[in-house]
Protein backbone atom coordinates (compact mmCIF):
# COMPACT_ATOMS: atom_id res chain seq x y z
CA UNK A 1 0.00 0.00 0.00
CA UNK A 2 1.32 3.43 -0.93
CA UNK A 3 2.11 6.02 1.72
CA UNK A 4 -0.43 8.35 0.13
CA UNK A 5 -3.27 5.82 0.40
CA UNK A 6 -2.18 4.79 3.89
CA UNK A 7 -2.24 8.41 5.10
CA UNK A 8 -5.63 9.06 3.52
CA UNK A 9 -7.13 5.94 5.10
CA UNK A 10 -5.63 6.74 8.50
CA UNK A 11 -6.90 10.33 8.43
CA UNK A 12 -10.36 9.34 7.17
CA UNK A 13 -10.68 6.56 9.76
CA UNK A 14 -9.42 8.87 12.52
CA UNK A 15 -11.87 11.60 11.47
CA UNK A 16 -14.74 9.11 11.31
CA UNK A 17 -13.79 7.72 14.73
CA UNK A 18 -13.70 11.24 16.22
CA UNK A 19 -17.07 12.07 14.65
CA UNK A 20 -18.61 8.80 15.88
CA UNK A 21 -17.21 9.40 19.37
CA UNK A 22 -18.71 12.88 19.32
CA UNK A 23 -22.11 11.45 18.30
CA UNK A 24 -21.97 8.86 21.11
CA UNK A 25 -20.94 11.50 23.64
CA UNK A 26 -23.58 13.98 22.45
CA UNK A 27 -26.22 11.24 22.58
CA UNK A 28 -25.24 10.46 26.16
CA UNK A 29 -24.96 14.06 27.33
CA UNK A 30 -28.09 15.20 25.43
CA UNK A 31 -30.14 12.36 26.85
CA UNK A 32 -28.99 13.22 30.38
CA UNK A 33 -29.74 16.92 29.92
CA UNK A 34 -33.13 16.26 28.30
CA UNK A 35 -34.00 13.92 31.17
CA UNK A 36 -33.04 16.58 33.70
CA UNK A 37 -35.00 19.35 31.93
CA UNK A 38 -38.10 17.21 31.38
CA UNK A 39 -37.98 15.88 34.96
CA UNK A 40 -37.87 19.45 36.21
CA UNK A 41 -40.85 20.24 33.99
CA UNK A 42 -42.78 17.24 35.36
CA UNK A 43 -42.16 18.28 38.95
CA UNK A 44 -43.06 21.90 38.22
CA UNK A 45 -46.26 20.87 36.41
CA UNK A 46 -47.32 18.56 39.28
CA UNK A 47 -46.80 21.31 41.84
CA UNK A 48 -48.68 23.77 39.63
CA UNK A 49 -51.69 21.39 39.35
CA UNK A 50 -51.64 20.82 43.11
CA UNK A 51 -51.57 24.59 43.68
CA UNK A 52 -54.47 25.13 41.27
CA UNK A 53 -56.47 22.46 43.07
CA UNK A 54 -55.86 24.18 46.38
CA UNK A 55 -57.03 27.48 44.87
CA UNK A 56 -60.12 25.72 43.44
CA UNK A 57 -59.15 26.79 39.94
CA UNK A 58 -59.47 23.18 38.73
CA UNK A 59 -62.69 21.26 39.30
CA UNK A 60 -62.66 17.53 39.93
CA UNK A 61 -65.45 14.93 40.12
CA UNK A 62 -67.16 14.12 43.31
CA UNK A 63 -67.53 10.67 44.83
CA UNK A 64 -69.35 8.29 42.52
CA UNK A 65 -69.06 10.61 39.50
CA UNK A 66 -67.10 10.09 36.34
CA UNK A 67 -63.61 11.60 36.40
CA UNK A 68 -63.55 15.16 35.16
CA UNK A 69 -61.50 16.21 32.17
CA UNK A 70 -59.05 18.89 33.23
CA UNK A 71 -58.84 22.07 31.17
CA UNK A 72 -56.28 24.70 31.84
CA UNK A 73 -57.75 28.09 32.59
CA UNK A 74 -56.59 31.18 30.66
CA UNK A 75 -53.17 32.20 31.85
CA UNK A 76 -52.22 28.71 33.06
CA UNK A 77 -48.99 27.27 31.66
CA UNK A 78 -49.76 23.57 31.87
CA UNK A 79 -48.25 22.11 28.71
CA UNK A 80 -50.54 19.97 26.60
CA UNK A 81 -47.72 17.49 25.94
CA UNK A 82 -47.93 16.33 29.55
CA UNK A 83 -50.47 13.81 30.79
CA UNK A 84 -52.00 14.54 34.19
CA UNK A 85 -54.08 12.41 36.55
CA UNK A 86 -55.67 13.30 39.91
CA UNK A 87 -56.42 10.43 42.24
CA UNK A 88 -58.07 10.39 45.62
CA UNK A 89 -56.05 8.81 48.38
CA UNK A 90 -58.62 6.02 48.40
CA UNK A 91 -57.58 5.09 44.85
CA UNK A 92 -60.36 6.72 42.81
CA UNK A 93 -59.54 8.63 39.62
CA UNK A 94 -61.20 12.04 40.04
CA UNK A 95 -59.70 13.90 37.07
CA UNK A 96 -57.34 13.58 34.14
CA UNK A 97 -56.12 15.62 31.22
CA UNK A 98 -57.19 14.97 27.67
CA UNK A 99 -55.31 11.99 26.22
CA UNK A 100 -54.16 10.74 29.60
CA UNK A 101 -54.71 6.99 30.17
CA UNK A 102 -57.37 5.81 32.61
CA UNK A 103 -55.01 3.46 34.42
CA UNK A 104 -52.71 4.93 37.03
CA UNK A 105 -49.53 6.46 35.58
CA UNK A 106 -47.54 5.57 38.70
CA UNK A 107 -47.02 1.89 39.45
CA UNK A 108 -46.59 2.58 43.18
CA UNK A 109 -48.04 4.99 45.72
CA UNK A 110 -44.69 6.58 46.54
CA UNK A 111 -44.05 10.21 45.81
CA UNK A 112 -41.38 11.51 43.46
CA UNK A 113 -40.10 10.16 40.15
CA UNK A 114 -40.75 6.67 38.85
CA UNK A 115 -41.08 4.71 35.63
CA UNK A 116 -44.04 2.65 34.61
CA UNK A 117 -45.69 0.92 31.66
CA UNK A 118 -49.31 1.69 30.90
CA UNK A 119 -51.06 -0.05 28.01
CA UNK A 120 -47.69 -1.13 26.64
CA UNK A 121 -46.30 2.42 26.65
CA UNK A 122 -43.43 3.57 28.87
CA UNK A 123 -43.90 6.61 31.11
CA UNK A 124 -41.77 8.85 33.28
CA UNK A 125 -43.99 10.01 36.14
CA UNK A 126 -43.79 12.49 39.00
CA UNK A 127 -46.31 11.94 41.83
CA UNK A 128 -47.21 14.57 44.46
CA UNK A 129 -49.67 14.17 47.38
CA UNK A 130 -51.89 17.08 48.49
CA UNK A 131 -52.71 16.02 52.06
CA UNK A 132 -55.08 18.96 52.63
CA UNK A 133 -57.38 17.91 49.78
CA UNK A 134 -56.74 14.18 50.06
CA UNK A 135 -55.58 14.00 46.48
CA UNK A 136 -52.54 12.64 44.65
CA UNK A 137 -51.38 14.42 41.48
CA UNK A 138 -49.51 12.43 38.82
CA UNK A 139 -47.89 14.08 35.81
CA UNK A 140 -46.19 11.93 33.21
CA UNK A 141 -44.14 12.10 30.01
CA UNK A 142 -44.18 9.41 27.36
CA UNK A 143 -40.69 7.86 27.08
CA UNK A 144 -41.26 7.58 23.33
CA UNK A 145 -41.58 11.36 23.16
CA UNK A 146 -38.37 11.80 25.12
CA UNK A 147 -36.51 9.35 22.86
CA UNK A 148 -37.80 11.18 19.81
CA UNK A 149 -36.37 14.45 21.13
CA UNK A 150 -32.92 12.88 21.57
CA UNK A 151 -33.15 11.15 18.20
CA UNK A 152 -33.97 14.47 16.53
CA UNK A 153 -30.82 15.99 18.04
CA UNK A 154 -28.64 13.09 16.85
CA UNK A 155 -30.16 13.19 13.39
CA UNK A 156 -29.36 16.88 13.33
CA UNK A 157 -25.70 15.86 13.69
CA UNK A 158 -25.69 12.88 11.35
CA UNK A 159 -27.36 14.57 8.40
CA UNK A 160 -24.68 17.30 8.13
CA UNK A 161 -22.03 14.59 8.66
CA UNK A 162 -23.32 12.67 5.63
CA UNK A 163 -22.64 15.79 3.57
CA UNK A 164 -19.48 16.98 5.31
CA UNK A 165 -17.56 13.69 5.53
CA UNK A 166 -17.22 13.18 1.73
CA UNK A 167 -16.09 16.80 1.41
CA UNK A 168 -13.68 16.23 4.30
CA UNK A 169 -12.31 13.08 2.60
CA UNK A 170 -11.71 15.12 -0.58
CA UNK A 171 -9.99 17.81 1.46
CA UNK A 172 -7.82 15.15 3.13
CA UNK A 173 -6.89 13.72 -0.30
CA UNK A 174 -5.87 17.16 -1.59
CA UNK A 175 -3.99 17.98 1.63
CA UNK A 176 -2.05 14.69 1.57
CA UNK A 177 -1.19 15.21 -2.09
CA UNK A 178 0.10 18.71 -1.32
CA UNK A 179 1.97 17.42 1.72
CA UNK A 180 3.70 14.67 -0.28
CA UNK A 181 4.65 17.01 -3.11
CA UNK A 182 8.32 17.29 -1.89
CA UNK A 183 8.59 13.49 -1.98
CA UNK A 184 7.14 13.45 -5.50
CA UNK A 185 9.71 16.05 -6.58
CA UNK A 186 12.51 13.96 -5.09
CA UNK A 187 11.16 10.90 -6.93
CA UNK A 188 11.15 12.75 -10.24
CA UNK A 189 14.65 14.07 -9.60
CA UNK A 190 15.98 10.57 -9.01
CA UNK A 191 14.01 9.13 -11.95
CA UNK A 192 15.39 11.69 -14.38
CA UNK A 193 18.98 11.20 -13.21
CA UNK A 194 21.36 9.29 -15.48
CA UNK A 195 22.68 5.98 -14.05
CA UNK A 196 26.23 7.28 -14.28
CA UNK A 197 25.43 10.50 -12.38
CA UNK A 198 26.54 9.90 -8.78
CA UNK A 199 26.86 13.56 -7.84
CA UNK A 200 25.00 14.89 -4.77
CA UNK A 201 21.39 15.90 -5.21
CA UNK A 202 20.76 19.48 -6.26
CA UNK A 203 20.81 21.86 -3.32
CA UNK A 204 17.67 23.81 -2.51
CA UNK A 205 14.90 24.24 0.05
CA UNK A 206 13.46 20.96 1.30
CA UNK A 207 10.91 19.92 3.90
CA UNK A 208 12.29 18.99 7.28
CA UNK A 209 11.22 15.34 6.87
CA UNK A 210 12.85 15.13 3.43
CA UNK A 211 16.24 16.51 4.51
CA UNK A 212 17.40 13.29 6.27
CA UNK A 213 16.34 11.28 3.18
CA UNK A 214 18.30 13.60 0.88
CA UNK A 215 21.31 13.47 3.20
CA UNK A 216 21.16 9.66 3.31
CA UNK A 217 20.89 9.50 -0.48
CA UNK A 218 23.87 11.84 -0.84
CA UNK A 219 25.91 9.61 1.48
CA UNK A 220 24.82 6.52 -0.47
CA UNK A 221 25.74 8.14 -3.78
CA UNK A 222 29.12 9.13 -2.36
CA UNK A 223 29.75 5.54 -1.20
CA UNK A 224 28.66 4.13 -4.55
CA UNK A 225 30.92 6.62 -6.34
CA UNK A 226 33.83 5.66 -4.08
CA UNK A 227 33.12 1.95 -4.63
CA UNK A 228 32.94 2.48 -8.39
CA UNK A 229 36.20 4.42 -8.33
CA UNK A 230 37.83 1.72 -6.22
CA UNK A 231 36.54 -0.95 -8.60
CA UNK A 232 37.86 1.00 -11.58
CA UNK A 233 41.25 1.41 -9.89
CA UNK A 234 41.23 -2.23 -8.88
CA UNK A 235 40.57 -3.33 -12.45
CA UNK A 236 43.30 -1.03 -13.75
CA UNK A 237 45.84 -2.20 -11.17
CA UNK A 238 44.93 -5.85 -11.64
CA UNK A 239 45.30 -5.55 -15.42
CA UNK A 240 48.65 -3.82 -14.97
CA UNK A 241 49.90 -6.38 -12.45
CA UNK A 242 48.82 -9.28 -14.61
CA UNK A 243 50.34 -7.68 -17.69
CA UNK A 244 53.84 -7.68 -16.20
CA UNK A 245 54.14 -11.46 -15.55
CA UNK A 246 52.39 -12.24 -18.82
CA UNK A 247 54.88 -10.08 -20.69
CA UNK A 248 57.67 -11.88 -18.85
CA UNK A 249 56.18 -15.22 -19.82
CA UNK A 250 56.14 -14.24 -23.49
CA UNK A 251 59.72 -12.99 -23.33
CA UNK A 252 60.98 -16.10 -21.58
CA UNK A 253 59.05 -18.33 -23.96
CA UNK A 254 60.84 -16.62 -26.87
CA UNK A 255 64.13 -17.12 -25.04
CA UNK A 256 63.38 -20.83 -24.67
CA UNK A 257 62.55 -21.09 -28.35
CA UNK A 258 65.73 -19.26 -29.42
CA UNK A 259 68.07 -20.45 -26.64
CA UNK A 260 71.48 -21.45 -28.05
CA UNK A 261 72.27 -23.85 -25.18
CA UNK A 262 70.64 -25.88 -22.43
CA UNK A 263 71.76 -23.56 -19.62
CA UNK A 264 70.03 -20.55 -21.17
CA UNK A 265 66.94 -22.63 -21.80
CA UNK A 266 66.87 -23.86 -18.18
CA UNK A 267 67.24 -20.30 -16.87
CA UNK A 268 64.34 -19.14 -19.03
CA UNK A 269 62.20 -22.04 -17.85
CA UNK A 270 62.92 -21.09 -14.21
CA UNK A 271 61.86 -17.53 -14.98
CA UNK A 272 58.67 -18.84 -16.58
CA UNK A 273 57.93 -20.87 -13.47
CA UNK A 274 58.46 -17.77 -11.29
CA UNK A 275 56.09 -15.73 -13.45
CA UNK A 276 53.50 -18.50 -13.40
CA UNK A 277 53.78 -18.78 -9.62
CA UNK A 278 53.37 -15.01 -9.24
CA UNK A 279 50.40 -14.94 -11.63
CA UNK A 280 48.82 -17.92 -9.91
CA UNK A 281 49.20 -16.28 -6.48
CA UNK A 282 47.74 -13.01 -7.74
CA UNK A 283 44.73 -14.73 -9.31
CA UNK A 284 44.18 -16.76 -6.15
CA UNK A 285 44.35 -13.63 -4.02
CA UNK A 286 42.01 -11.74 -6.34
CA UNK A 287 39.48 -14.55 -5.98
CA UNK A 288 39.99 -14.64 -2.21
CA UNK A 289 39.58 -10.87 -1.98
CA UNK A 290 36.28 -11.07 -3.87
CA UNK A 291 35.13 -13.91 -1.62
CA UNK A 292 36.05 -11.96 1.53
CA UNK A 293 34.16 -8.91 0.27
CA UNK A 294 31.07 -11.06 -0.32
CA UNK A 295 31.26 -13.05 2.91
CA UNK A 296 28.57 -12.45 5.52
CA UNK A 297 29.95 -12.60 9.09
CA UNK A 298 28.40 -15.52 10.94
CA UNK A 299 29.96 -15.92 14.41
CA UNK A 300 30.46 -19.44 15.68
CA UNK A 301 32.82 -21.04 18.21
CA UNK A 302 36.37 -21.11 16.87
CA UNK A 303 39.52 -22.75 18.32
CA UNK A 304 42.23 -20.15 17.71
CA UNK A 305 45.12 -22.54 18.35
CA UNK A 306 43.67 -25.09 15.95
CA UNK A 307 43.42 -22.29 13.36
CA UNK A 308 47.15 -21.53 13.83
CA UNK A 309 48.05 -25.17 13.22
CA UNK A 310 45.80 -25.35 10.17
CA UNK A 311 47.38 -22.28 8.52
CA UNK A 312 50.90 -23.54 9.32
CA UNK A 313 50.04 -26.86 7.70
CA UNK A 314 48.52 -25.20 4.60
CA UNK A 315 51.59 -22.99 4.08
CA UNK A 316 54.06 -25.74 4.96
CA UNK A 317 55.11 -26.47 1.33
CA UNK A 318 55.80 -22.76 0.68
CA UNK A 319 57.75 -22.42 3.93
CA UNK A 320 59.86 -25.51 3.20
CA UNK A 321 60.60 -24.33 -0.35
CA UNK A 322 62.07 -21.12 1.14
CA UNK A 323 63.77 -22.89 4.07
CA UNK A 324 61.55 -21.09 6.60
CA UNK A 325 60.16 -22.79 9.68
CA UNK A 326 56.77 -22.23 11.34
CA UNK A 327 56.72 -22.15 15.13
CA UNK A 328 53.55 -22.01 17.23
CA UNK A 329 53.92 -20.49 20.67
CA UNK A 330 52.66 -22.75 23.45
CA UNK A 331 49.76 -21.63 25.56
CA UNK A 332 46.38 -22.59 26.96
CA UNK A 333 43.36 -23.38 24.83
CA UNK A 334 41.79 -20.26 23.31
CA UNK A 335 38.27 -20.18 21.94
CA UNK A 336 36.06 -17.30 20.85
CA UNK A 337 33.05 -16.62 18.67
CA UNK A 338 34.07 -15.40 15.23
CA UNK A 339 33.77 -16.24 11.54
CA UNK A 340 36.47 -18.86 10.92
CA UNK A 341 36.65 -18.25 7.14
CA UNK A 342 37.33 -14.51 7.50
CA UNK A 343 39.79 -14.90 10.37
CA UNK A 344 41.53 -17.76 8.54
CA UNK A 345 41.86 -15.67 5.36
CA UNK A 346 43.36 -12.79 7.34
CA UNK A 347 45.83 -15.05 9.16
CA UNK A 348 46.83 -16.99 6.03
CA UNK A 349 47.74 -13.86 4.07
CA UNK A 350 49.74 -12.37 6.96
CA UNK A 351 51.57 -15.67 7.49
CA UNK A 352 52.27 -16.03 3.75
CA UNK A 353 53.72 -12.51 3.61
CA UNK A 354 55.85 -13.36 6.65
CA UNK A 355 57.24 -16.46 4.91
CA UNK A 356 58.03 -14.49 1.74
CA UNK A 357 59.68 -11.71 3.77
CA UNK A 358 61.88 -14.11 5.81
CA UNK A 359 65.39 -15.05 4.82
CA UNK A 360 66.36 -18.72 4.34
CA UNK A 361 66.86 -20.34 7.73
CA UNK A 362 64.46 -17.91 9.37
CA UNK A 363 61.32 -18.68 11.36
CA UNK A 364 57.78 -17.35 11.59
CA UNK A 365 56.20 -17.41 15.07
CA UNK A 366 52.42 -17.82 15.30
CA UNK A 367 50.68 -17.21 18.63
CA UNK A 368 47.40 -16.31 20.31
CA UNK A 369 47.37 -12.68 21.46
CA UNK A 370 45.34 -11.60 24.51
CA UNK A 371 42.83 -14.48 24.18
CA UNK A 372 40.88 -12.75 21.35
CA UNK A 373 43.55 -12.08 18.79
CA UNK A 374 46.36 -13.64 16.76
CA UNK A 375 49.95 -12.56 16.30
CA UNK A 376 52.44 -13.30 13.48
CA UNK A 377 56.10 -12.46 14.04
CA UNK A 378 58.74 -12.80 11.34
CA UNK A 379 62.50 -12.20 11.10
CA UNK A 380 62.39 -10.22 7.89
CA UNK A 381 63.44 -6.63 7.12
CA UNK A 382 60.32 -5.13 8.77
CA UNK A 383 57.98 -2.46 7.45
CA UNK A 384 58.98 1.19 7.06
CA UNK A 385 57.02 3.50 9.39
CA UNK A 386 56.00 5.80 6.54
CA UNK A 387 54.42 2.91 4.61
CA UNK A 388 52.26 1.53 7.45
CA UNK A 389 49.26 3.91 7.07
CA UNK A 390 48.67 2.75 3.49
CA UNK A 391 50.15 -0.73 3.46
CA UNK A 392 46.65 -2.26 3.57
CA UNK A 393 45.67 -0.52 0.32
CA UNK A 394 45.37 -2.81 -2.68
CA UNK A 395 48.49 -3.40 -4.79
CA UNK A 396 50.69 -1.53 -2.31
CA UNK A 397 54.11 -3.13 -1.93
CA UNK A 398 57.02 -2.10 0.21
CA UNK A 399 60.56 -1.51 -1.05
CA UNK A 400 61.68 -4.84 0.40
CA UNK A 401 58.71 -6.91 -0.76
CA UNK A 402 59.35 -10.33 -2.23
CA UNK A 403 59.21 -10.59 -6.04
CA UNK A 404 56.29 -13.01 -5.69
CA UNK A 405 54.27 -10.40 -3.80
CA UNK A 406 51.19 -8.84 -5.41
CA UNK A 407 50.33 -6.15 -2.87
CA UNK A 408 46.99 -7.82 -2.08
CA UNK A 409 47.74 -9.89 1.03
CA UNK A 410 47.41 -7.17 3.65
CA UNK A 411 44.43 -5.60 1.88
CA UNK A 412 42.66 -8.99 2.15
CA UNK A 413 43.64 -9.11 5.82
CA UNK A 414 42.34 -5.59 6.50
CA UNK A 415 39.07 -6.27 4.67
CA UNK A 416 38.48 -9.52 6.57
CA UNK A 417 39.22 -7.90 9.95
CA UNK A 418 36.95 -4.97 9.15
CA UNK A 419 34.06 -7.34 8.43
CA UNK A 420 34.79 -9.08 11.72
CA UNK A 421 34.67 -5.77 13.59
CA UNK A 422 38.35 -6.01 14.44
CA UNK A 423 41.54 -4.41 13.19
CA UNK A 424 45.08 -5.18 12.04
CA UNK A 425 48.09 -3.45 13.59
CA UNK A 426 51.86 -3.49 13.03
CA UNK A 427 54.80 -3.27 15.42
CA UNK A 428 58.56 -3.75 15.20
CA UNK A 429 59.81 -7.03 16.62
CA UNK A 430 62.67 -6.91 19.14
CA UNK A 431 65.86 -7.86 17.33
CA UNK A 432 64.41 -7.17 13.91
CA UNK A 433 61.38 -8.25 11.95
CA UNK A 434 57.71 -7.32 11.99
CA UNK A 435 54.84 -8.18 14.34
CA UNK A 436 51.35 -8.22 12.83
CA UNK A 437 48.44 -8.47 15.25
CA UNK A 438 44.88 -9.45 14.31
CA UNK A 439 42.71 -8.00 17.08
CA UNK A 440 39.08 -9.20 17.23
CA UNK A 441 38.24 -6.53 19.79
CA UNK A 442 36.53 -6.88 23.19
CA UNK A 443 33.61 -9.15 23.80
CA UNK A 444 30.24 -7.66 22.76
Amino acid sequence: MSIRLRLILILCLATGAVWLSAVVWIDYSTRAKVEAVLDARLEEAARMVSSLLSDHRIAVAGPGSLPATLHALPGDTVTRQLSCQIWSLSGTLVGRSGGAPRDSLAATAQEGFSRSVVDGEGWRVYALTNEALGLRVMVGDSLAVRDRLVRDVIEGLLVPAAVILPLLALLIWISVARGLAPLDRLTRELHDRAPSDLSPLAAGPAAREIRPVRAALDRLLARVAAAREAERDFTTYAAHELKTPLAGLRTQAQVVRLAPDAETRASAIRAIETSVDRTDRMVRQLLELAEVDRAVPHPEPCDLRALLHQVAEDLGPLARSRDVAFRIAPGPEARCDTTPFLLGAALRNVAENAVLASSPGGAVLLSVWQARGLEVRDQGPGLPEALRPRVTERFTRGPTSAPQGSGLGLSITASAMERLGGRVSFADAPGGGLIVRLDLGPLA
